[in-house]
């Protein structure tokens, strides 16, 4: 069967004219860029229409699934940002309470917000002998307490694997869920490549989860902004979520994005057992080598995705921030994530044994100048609990005349009507709408003096809070 990509790269070939969008005509000599015009077209005869897609785009879809064991898959290409959206919408009605992991992605935030949820949060609980600078996993038996004190939670929505690789148990929390009729959401953006080596974790579509978001761009060999939502079981109102997938993904979905999507399934479907086997392979011996680090440590759990390096500098004279930057401008290695007291290095099957061969030298070599240091520069990177004192669609009948805006040091204590957050990796250390913890303020001002972003916020080392909070 030809692939997307196929098809288009043919029709490109063709003698074809346009007289349809977009403006670029497919003129692949009209600009000095190479850009892929000459596979970037709308929908036109013959390629089908992804938002009532009868044909190729369809039969797409249709082979995701059963790469990843769903039983419906949909593209996005508004990455997993617009299937997150479009999961919680479809599962829920204006008022409900959700349960939410407190560690999600701040697009979580935004659809509570957009669509009036009444967020309960759990907090992710480090396992015992965890790594003290990981975050921990969402624990069933907390799932359990929850749902069982508030009856009136409508959907559970958790993120898994966490940012720096951390993985809940899904199959018994999906268990314990659908014991009370209710669908479990996973955000697994970051679990693209789970299920495809027993090297790495299942996917959660085989695990029991109803809704699965992937970010194949993440962890797989896909262009930015393309994901795939899944859909399982019966508890899911389906067409309730497709409403809002069209509604929120552009009419104009690029087709640019959609062949990389359907590429990256091919390969799985044809080139698995090789490329995962390579890539296993590779990476063990890798992280291997690095367990002989001094100084720096290799971050590991007992659940947790090893295709993410995390190397923490805890209990040395280094701060995370000068390890990356001696990676970046000695080495040319850029990190995916600088956190309080780690780096984190994203891999993936198109890593190639050399640029893990460079990583490992550069670490062995910067370990060799790092010293012991009781006084180290760290920074505990837990998300703070605080009180939910409103719920963050309040903030929008809240008039500028109830506002100001209040530097870090003297936020503690008042309702905030900000969000604020490091991007990566965009988990919110305050909400809006919650009363902001004494702990959250140390982290705001430690994270900024550090030389942190921290973003969400109007006004630079200043949060807008309620004045009546």
């Amino acid at each position: 069967m030809m692939t997307l990509y196929e098809k288009l790269d043919a029709y490109g070939k063709s003698d074809y004219y346009a007289f349809h969008m977009p403006g670029h005509k497919r003129n692949v000599n009209f600009m000095e860029e190479n850009l892929p015009f000459g596979i970037d077209i709308t929908e036109i005869e013959g390629f089908d229409d992804l938002h009532h897609c009868e044909g190729i785009l369809k039969d797409a879809q249709t082979r995701a699934a059963s790469v990843y064991g769903a039983e419906e898959t949909h593209f996005l290409v508004n990455g997993s940002t617009v299937g997150i959206l479009s999961a919680l919408a479809g599962c829920t009605r204006r008022g409900d309470e959700v349960l939410i992991a407190r560690n999600c992605h701040k697009s979580v935030y935004h659809a509570v917000e957009i669509f009036g949820m009444k967020p309960v949060y759990i907090y992710p609980k480090k396992q015992e002998n965890e790594e003290a600078v990981l975050s921990g996993c969402i624990d069933a038996a907390d799932v359990e307490q929850i749902l069982e004190q508030r009856r009136e939670i409508r959907a559970v929505m958790i993120v898994s694997p966490s940012y720096d690789g951390v993985v809940s148990d899904i199959k018994k929390i999906a268990g314990i869920v659908h014991k009370y009729g209710i669908p479990l959401i996973v955000d697994e953006a970051h679990g693209a490549h789970f299920g495809f080596h027993d090297y790495f974790p299942e996917n959660a579509n085989r695990l029991g989860a109803d809704i699965v978001i992937h970010s194949v761009h993440k962890t797989l060999p896909s262009l930015t902004q393309t994901a795939l939502l899944h859909m399982n079981g019966s508890i899911v109102d389906r067409k309730r979520v497709e409403r809002y997938l069209h509604i929120l993904q552009s009419s104009s979905p690029s087709y640019v994005l959609m062949a990389g999507i359907d590429a990256c399934i091919h390969m799985l479907e044809t080139r698995k057992d090789e490329v995962f086997g390579n890539y296993a392979e590779n990476l063990d011996s890798l992280r291997e080598k690095l367990r002989k680090m001094t100084h720096l440590k290799l971050c590991e759990s007992t659940s947790y995705d090893r295709s993410k390096i995390v190397i923490s500098t805890e209990g040395t004279d280094w701060s995370s921030r000068e390890l990356s930057e001696k990676l970046f401008h000695t080495f040319h290695l850029q990190m995916e994530m600088t956190a309080g007291n780690y780096i984190l290095a994203m891999t993936s099957v198109a890593d190639t044994k050399e640029g893990f061969d460079r990583l490992e030298k550069a670490l062995l070599e910067i370990d060799k100048q790092v010293k012991t240091c009781q006084d180290s520069k760290k920074i505990r990177t837990e998300i703070p609990k605080a009180e939910q004192a409103r719920i963050p669609c309040w903030r929008d009948e809240v008039s500028e005349e109830e506002k100001e805006k209040v530097r870090f040091e003297e936020c503690a204590g008042r309702i905030s009507l900000d969000f604020a957050y490091l991007y990566p990796p965009g988990c919110p250390i305050v909400v809006p709408g919650e009363r902001i913890s004494a702990r959250a303020a140390e982290l705001l001002c430690q994270y900024r003096d550090m030389g942190f972003t921290i973003e969400g916020t109007e006004e630079e080392n200043r949060i807008g809070v309620w004045i009546n909070g």
